[in-house]
């Protein structure tokens, strides 16, 4: 398995720091607001890596932490006329209801900035005593001309980190780049004690603090999005390596951005999108795929357009599940199909090969997904040559057992065909329940048996209308929701 390291800039072995066993720390969200698509892409992401870790047979102890503490928290409580830990509690739920319906499984542990507050203290006391920090007025400090390696991450000069830093101005620090480690407390904010006085700590010392605790000095993997390598991540290491005297993260991982009309997507150009109104028009399962057919270091291109395909590839899986279903159904046992059959045995059993391959190449989810949708078009062009007898009937379904391993490590491809089709009636807005497509369907059968084609005609054409193809089969009619449109 390759992965690729930011750090060193390129793809390396993966060889955890114990054999066998992986740490994995990702920086979550900071809870002010509504997740947006590039919340999304992150969680999806880090919960792909950790379920392929898994599936390798990694023990992982998956840490991801929550920011309840921040400017932008107390600014929205301003703003909403309520408390800071109002807004807190209420944006991690809402957290909550998007990852669940997105199906990104819990890490193991979710520390919370605000329960680690005295872990903060005790390591910028350490890095004061070490003469890495100083004390300001009440504030603490980083002194980043004490760490000579500072950059190594984001691979900038002192020039470029100067201007790119997020910095507040204070023209009494030794240095621009230097970074809150304590910030004294306004009036009216929340506020520890701590030997500097009242004060809370800065938005880099959380994760670290959140680390070092439940993970120890060193991790394996230390995750986030691209716009997090600096300062956040840069800094980080800063602090970590000093207070520890060790590497503070052996691979550093980082996703990329989601664009909108080829330009970042930001609140600050008014260009995002919450998860909340992508799923008012389409359904969960598409996004998530959508999010994992790009490698996931590439910027993403984000477009109604671009999940109205995505959509028809996933009613492409579901459609071959569902022709499965009912060829194994009326599969007859007469005959040995010979070249045909002997070709897809080969396919069946070389695209796990190929599944794991595109995975242990970096998590290239794009190219594992690519394999899957290859391996379905061979799925019908096996029952398109009509084949028969035992064999055909024990390699269809160890092909949708495949299928389904496949989507237990990407969480992807978990319900059936009809559960698909029912998800869609609501999605769509087709006007029409599942009874009523029922109901219409029964009274189109009771026509076609008395003979009445113009009045079952009229119900198809209807239900067409409203996007619900039919399939009649010998013994039922199907029906799907349209999709792509």
């Amino acid at each position: 398995m390759k992965i690729y390291n930011t750090l060193t800039a390129k793809k390396e072995e993966f060889i955890p720091l114990s054999q066998g066993k992986v740490k994995m720390y990702v920086c979550g969200v900071t809870v002010y607001d509504y997740c947006h698509i590039g919340h999304a892409r992150s969680a999806v992401v880090f919960d792909v890596i950790n379920r392929y870790l898994r599936y390798k047979g990694y023990d992982v102890i998956f840490v991801k932490n929550f920011t309840d503490l921040d400017d932008k928290i107390i600014n929205k409580a301003k703003q909403e006329g309520v408390s800071w830990d109002t807004v807190a509690r209420k944006y991690t739920d809402e957290y909550y209801k998007d990852m669940d319906v997105l199906r990104v499984g819990k890490p193991d542990l979710e520390p919370k900035a605000t329960e680690h507050i005295e872990d903060m203290i005790e390591i910028i006391k350490v890095l004061i005593d070490k003469g890495y920090a100083y004390e300001l007025d009440g504030s603490v400090y980083f002194e980043v001309g004490k760490f000579l390696e500072y950059g190594k991450l984001s691979k900038r000069n002192t020039e470029e980190l100067i201007a790119g830093a997020r910095i507040e101005v204070d023209e009494r620090k030794k240095n621009p780049m230097d970074f809150a480690l304590w910030k004294r407390s306004k009036e009216g904010e929340p506020a520890w004690d701590s030997p500097w006085g009242a004060g809370r700590p800065g938005w880099h010392i959380e994760c670290s603090a959140m680390s070092i605790k439940h993970l120890g000095d060193e991790i394996d993997i230390h995750g986030g999005g691209a716009d997090l390598i600096f300062p956040h991540h840069e800094n980080e290491i800063a602090q970590s390596e000093s207070f520890t005297g060790k590497p503070f993260a052996k691979y550093w991982v980082h996703n990329g951005f989601i664009t909108i009309n080829r330009e970042k997507m930001s609140k600050s150009l008014g260009n995002f999108f919450t998860v909340k109104e992508i799923l008012d028009k389409f359904d969960p399962e598409v996004l998530r795929l959508f999010l994992l057919s790009t490698h996931y270091r590439s910027p993403i291109e984000f477009s109604d357009d671009q999940l109205r395909e995505t959509e028809i590839s996933l009613d492409r899986y579901y459609s071959t599940i569902l022709r499965v279903n009912s060829f194994l159904e009326e599969c007859k046992i007469d005959r040995i199909s010979g070249k045909t059959q002997n070709a897809f045995e080969t396919n069946v059993s070389q695209v796990k090969k190929r599944f794991e391959e595109a995975m242990d190449d970096d998590f290239n989810t794009a190219l594992a997904l690519g394999h899957i949708f290859e391996f379905m078009r061979e799925i019908n062009r096996f029952i398109d040559s009509k084949p028969s007898g035992m064999k055909v009937k024990e390699l269809l379904q160890r092909s949708k057992e495949v299928l389904s391993e496949f989507g237990g490590v990407l969480n992807i491809f978990v319900r059936t065909p009809e559960e698909w089709y029912r998800s869609l009636i609501s999605v769509k807005k087709i006007g029409l329940s599942e009874k009523d497509i029922d109901e219409k369907i029964k009274v189109r059968q009771d026509a076609r048996k008395k003979r009445q084609w113009d009045v079952a005609d009229r119900i198809r054409k209807e239900l067409e209308e409203k996007g619900v193809i039919l399939e009649d089969k010998e013994v039922r009619t199907d029906w799907r929701v349209r999709v792509g449109v």
